[in-house]
């Protein structure tokens, strides 16, 4: 008997996945818990819908995190930070404060996606990695003053 997932089934099949299964399995076991569904023509076609939209989805995420990523190439962020002789800051500049002076600049990105591998803990210009979406990377510039 032909069902759709509608839920992930440990050793069986994912959301959204067509597959072949015992009639007794599927009658006594997926329908009732409302684990899958019967894969008939109108269930099909709701499917590939579903698909379709959730690919549109994927594609305009994506945009966005590209749009995004080409203004943050254009970008650079000022942090002051309190610094003693040579160009030391006192602390360090954290993804956290990158995230608020961009939020204060307009632009809204959550601390976890800025790549710092390290605190910034000097003055200066500093390149820093930022994750927008698993398939789009942006490189942003973060200004260190003394302020």
């Amino acid at each position: 008997m032909k069902v759709i997932f509608l839920q992930d089934v440990k050793g069986q099949g994912k959301k959204g996945e067509v597959k072949d299964l015992s009639e007794g399995y599927v009658r006594n076991f997926l329908l009732p818990k409302g684990l899958a569904k019967i894969a008939s023509e109108g269930n099909l076609k709701t499917l590939e819908v579903q698909n379709a939209s959730e690919q549109k989805r994927k594609q305009k995420e994506k945009e966005d995190a590209q749009a995004l990523a080409a203004r943050l190439e254009q970008l650079t962020v000022v942090v002051k930070a309190k610094a003693g002789e040579g160009g030391r800051l006192f602390g360090a500049v954290t993804s956290k404060q990158i995230a608020e002076a961009l939020e204060g600049s307009g632009v809204k990105i959550d601390k976890r996606k800025i790549e710092l591998e390290e605190p910034i803990r000097s003055l200066g210009m500093t390149n820093v990695p930022v994750k927008l979406h698993p398939e789009v990377k942006a490189t942003m510039r973060v200004q260190t003053t003394e302020g």
